[in-house]
């Protein structure tokens, strides 16, 4: 009897624990670059938010922004070993992957505008580039707009031949090392999170990136000129890891995959603002002198750069480039 009751009591323990076990919810460790006040890290935050709602409580979404949990180099190894579940990574951090053709963002002035831009990360293109994730244990869920990139340096930078010499960072990406070398700089690949010590030591004499996250890594402190140039894009591709995102209940999976697309559609109302206001806060720091171009100077440093597609043909894609163009009406005979 005493045996039995001991059998009972072990079982209703055991029961207790897998009940318990089962009310642990799902996390989805999300890990970026960017600070919460970009716009990846608020939509990072608005994902977040109706993910929680919505499952409630059965999921919940651990957000790193930052660099705080890994770097640039790092966190695409992690994600294909499960260490985390959710990245959302420039385009060109691809290229190393293996999938080059995500280079074709990085290509400069192939977008005009976000109208332009939306129609591929949107429409078909992007999701036939996004299903090249798979073979390497990845799934592309959407794209997020950053927003348009400018350049600044210490020294003004209005004509092409201004570049010449300036050791300029750039994310590691083959598109944006020709493009540098097609003004005359010199291209220097640095981590995000290393980018401001660079900038503040002379390492690097100059950057390129969005208003809101020059503003927000505090790049402005030391670099004494921002040229509006609007040369190139920055967005990233949300991705998941394989295995997890299949072995989610498809329920969950449902309900996540809806607050991603709710998210996506957030971030791309906010990018344009927060840069604006970024370029705005810039401005009014007295740090940093913003210089717009003129129509032509700006259609100088497009001619000078528009080389950077043919010469890219081979590594992202003819055809990918043609497509994008026959979408967006971009015509390079007529420049």
């Amino acid at each position: 009897m005493n045996h039995f009751i001991r059998t009972c009591c072990t079982a209703l323990v055991l029961l207790a624990a897998g009940g318990a076990a089962a009310q642990q919810p799902i996390v989805i460790k999300f890990s970026h670059t960017t600070t919460p006040d970009t716009p990846k890290g608020k939509g990072g935050e608005y994902f977040k938010k109706l993910v929680e709602e919505r499952t409630k409580g059965r999921v919940r979404v651990e957000l790193y922004p930052n660099s705080t949990l890994y770097k640039d180099k790092e966190e695409m190894e992690a994600l294909q070993l499960g260490a985390v579940q959710m990245l959302a990574p420039s385009p060109a951090k691809f290229g190393p992957l293996g999938v080059k053709e995500f280079e074709v963002f990085d290509l400069p002035f192939i977008f005009d505008d976000y109208a332009e831009l939306h129609k591929i990360t949107q429409g078909p293109v992007g999701r036939e580039l996004l299903r090249k994730l798979e073979p390497k244990g990845a799934l592309g869920l959407a794209f997020w707009d950053n927003g348009f990139k400018q350049m600044t340096a210490n020294r003004p930078l209005k004509a092409v031949t201004d570049f010449k010499g300036l050791k300029m960072r750039i994310q590691s990406s083959k598109v944006l090392d020709s493009q540098m070398r097609a003004i005359g700089a010199i291209p220097q690949i640095l981590a995000f999170s290393e980018v401001y010590p660079a900038l503040q030591t002379g390492v690097v004499d100059g950057t390129e990136n969005t208003a809101s996250n020059i503003y927000t890594q505090k790049m402005h402190e030391v670099q004494k000129y921002l040229t509006v140039s609007d040369h190139g894009y920055i967005g990233y591709a949300v991705i998941v890891n394989k295995r997890f995102w299949e072995g989610l209940p498809p329920d969950l999976r449902a309900t996540v995959d809806g607050a991603l697309q709710e998210a996506t559609q957030y971030v791309s109302e906010i990018a344009k603002k927060e840069n604006d206001d970024a370029l705005e806060a810039i401005r009014k720091s007295g740090k940093t002198q913003v210089i717009t171009l003129t129509p032509q100077e700006r259609a100088e440093w497009k001619k000078a750069m528009l080389k950077v597609h043919k010469e890219m043909e081979a590594r992202v894609g003819k055809e990918l480039i043609q497509s994008i163009y026959r979408e967006t009406g971009f015509d390079p005979n007529k420049l």
